[in-house]
């Protein structure tokens, strides 16, 4: 089964996060995020998930961070890994700035991805991400709360049996922990290192 691009999370959070989203195209001045925004912002949906880290993961403790939240799993084969390929080389652009930006990775195939799985496939890409997982009921109300789409199907590699196909935006969230941004799937490093760089230095 071919592969799908679910974009519902580019609509589904105005209900989910109760705020009104505009996508904007990249500006021409060096102003305001070049991803989707959320106006006004709200504060993040909190959750509480086994971390990769072997401890508690919830978005509280990163306060004073900005946040990337990625929803994935570790057994994708297109989408993910080249998400997180374009994080790598973010960091990089980034350089010393990166410290106060932390990737949250959210699994969506509880089944396969324990904390130890999610450790060990992030560190391939970068040390500093943090994989979470938990029981299908809880990772399945995170997504609810952010208008996340999931759905298993039949993969055409018969090793892996089936796929789990999701809505691949990145969320950005501010050092307040609340939701500031959208990344669509395919946006270039440079965009994303740009709207970074803007959160980092964005005053209360």
């Amino acid at each position: 089964m071919k592969k799908t691009l679910l974009v519902g999370a580019l609509v589904l959070p105005l209900a989910a996060l109760g705020t009104y989203f505009t996508f904007r195209q990249p500006p021409q001045a060096e102003q305001g995020l070049r991803s989707g925004t959320f106006e006004p912002p709200r504060e993040a949906p909190a959750f509480s998930l086994d971390g990769s880290n072997g401890k508690k993961l919830s978005l509280r403790d990163h306060l004073g961070k900005v946040v990337i939240l990625q929803f994935g799993f570790t057994f994708c084969e297109k989408v993910c890994p080249v998400t997180l390929a374009r994080l790598t080389e973010v960091y990089k652009k980034l350089g010393s700035a990166a410290r106060d930006v932390q990737l949250i990775y959210v699994t969506v195939d509880p089944k396969r991805d324990s904390p130890e799985r999610l450790r060990e496939h992030l560190a391939a890409f970068n040390p500093s991400f943090l994989g979470a997982t938990g029981t299908p009921d809880e990772l399945a109300a995170v997504r609810k709360t952010y208008g996340v789409v999931a759905e298993e199907v039949v993969s055409r590699n018969q090793a892996l049996g089936y796929e789990v196909n999701h809505s691949s935006s990145l969320y950005l969230v501010d050092r307040q922990g609340k939701v500031r941004g959208l990344v669509p799937f395919g946006t270039p490093a440079d965009d994303i290192v740009h709207d970074l760089e803007l959160l980092l230095n964005m005053r209360p």
